[in-house]
């Protein structure tokens, strides 16, 4: 039965506990355990394939602790402070509406560009955001920007192009994972996609990305939002001494940095070593001091510390999901007593369980390996055509991603807005980009299923 299936059961209390703005980290636990004896494993089962499945995340979390300390090296520059800086000097100090407004929606519309650019140019993923967002939330004060429009914006660049576009991460996950596990299964049973036809086949769900990106945009979040700012903010005078203070020396030195690091990156694919390279510059330059690099790493831990914990716990959780065999289960329980006349709601109820399953696990590209043994063959026996099944795959793999609590893709979001404890990451980044991404999500891949 359905609400007996471990996964269910443990997405439920997940979401639930996660609404209730219990911490992301503990609703994890809790729920892992929670799959874990609604199956047949035993509480000391539970816990050891939890605390064994950890380890899959230790490399993302050093790799976010890295970018938090890079992040709070580059605001010691300065260079962040003389950008925001001058950009509110742009505004002038008593801007009229139309000029607030067209600023606002050119902000947002160079932040799609940011994150669109960091999975398929530069794929640096979510490490521009500390860099990028903590400096302009001053900016989004004056104009009145919701943030959650801001949260959309930047989980919309995130996710949506890296299924369409087969270059950077869309490389990786295209080519290296949906197109390599689809034609692994399907093989045997004469199916034979490509990278070409997986583009093809998610366009239309992307359509519904970008829709639903407009939806918040221009409708959901278009009304000014007042944040309330602190009292011991610097007033101008105080702000205009500090640029002064900033050395030109210090903001070439923080640009080198910055693209050594980026640079490095991309040739050793390694944050880690490209971070560390950044720092050194840093260092080497004067803009710390290397005693000081102990409390430059500290406020980085501090910074990105909440990311790498969620998903190192994220990893004990789908390593749980996975042992309890409830993924099979689930999708058996859908698929019994359809057939090729049912082929509507096939596809709907095979959306829906990637959505469950991408909810817990938060990772679109650890998802595909899961679905695709046994949704290719399932799709098959339904008589759905090629592209549909790529469609039905790529698409229910992909749910969740943008709308789930342990994702860095809502998290990464949150990390930057939510620098002076303004912005909280369920009801402000979560929820919006789960109404206005995967629900097009599905209506979209529903109807990529049924006419492709």
């Amino acid at each position: 039965m359905l609400l007996s299936n471990p996964v269910v059961i443990s997405i439920i209390v997940l979401l639930a506990l996660s609404l209730l703005r219990i911490n992301v980290v503990i609703a994890l636990i809790i729920s892992a355990l929670t799959a874990g004896l609604c199956s047949n494993l035993t509480m000391s089962e539970t816990i050891q394939t939890f605390t064994g499945g950890l380890g899959g995340g230790a490399e993302v979390a050093m790799n976010y602790a890295i970018l938090g300390a890079f992040a709070v090296a580059i605001s010691k520059s300065g260079i962040t402070d003389l950008l925001a800086f001058k950009v509110i000097q742009k505004l002038g100090h008593s801007p009229n509406g139309l000029s607030m407004a067209t600023f606002k929606y050119f902000i947002l519309a160079v932040l799609v560009i940011f994150s669109i650019s960091s999975q398929n140019l530069l794929p640096v993923h979510i490490a521009f955001i500390p860099i990028v967002i903590p400096p302009l939330l001053a900016i989004f004060n004056k104009l009145k920007i919701d943030r959650r429009a801001v949260a959309c914006v930047l989980t919309f660049g995130l996710t949506a192009t890296y299924m369409l576009l087969p270059v950077g991460f869309g490389k990786i996950f295209i080519e290296s994972i949906l197109v390599k596990n689809i034609n692994q299964v399907g093989e045997p049973l004469g199916l034979h996609t490509s990278v070409g036809e997986v583009s093809l086949a998610m366009a239309l769900p992307v359509i519904g990305m970008i829709l639903g990106l407009l939806t918040a945009v221009f409708i959901t979040y278009r009304k000014p939002r007042k944040y309330a700012v602190s009292d011991n903010n610097l007033s101008t005078q105080e702000i205009e001494q500090h640029i002064a203070n900033i050395k030109p020396f210090h903001v070439i030195a923080s640009i080198v940095a910055i693209v050594v690091t980026f640079g490095l990156q991309l040739f050793t694919d390694s944050t880690i070593i490209g971070g560390l390279a950044g720092l050194i510059i840093f260092a080497v330059c004067g803009i710390f001091k290397l005693k000081e690099s102990n409390d430059i790493f500290q406020q980085g831990l501090r910074l990105m510390a909440m990311i790498g914990f969620v998903m190192i716990a994220a990893s004990g959780f789908a390593a749980v999901i996975n042992a309890t065999g409830g993924v099979t289960q689930l999708v058996d329980t859908f698929s019994q007593g359809l057939g090729a006349d049912n082929k509507g709601l096939a596809a709907l109820l095979m959306l829906i369980v990637g959505l469950f399953i991408t909810m817990g696990i938060g990772s679109s590209f650890s998802t595909v390996p899961i679905i695709t043994s046994i949704y290719v063959p399932l799709c098959l026996t339904l008589g759905f055509s090629p592209l549909a099944t790529v469609s039905i795959v790529g698409v229910a793999a992909a749910l969740g991603d943008a709308g789930s609590p342990a994702s860095d893709s809502t998290l990464g979001p949150t990390s930057g807005l939510n620098m002076d404890g303004k912005h909280d990451h369920i009801w402000d980044s979560v929820v919006p980009t789960f109404i206005h991404y995967n629900i097009p999500l599905i209506i979209f891949g529903w109807l990529a299923a049924m006419y492709l």
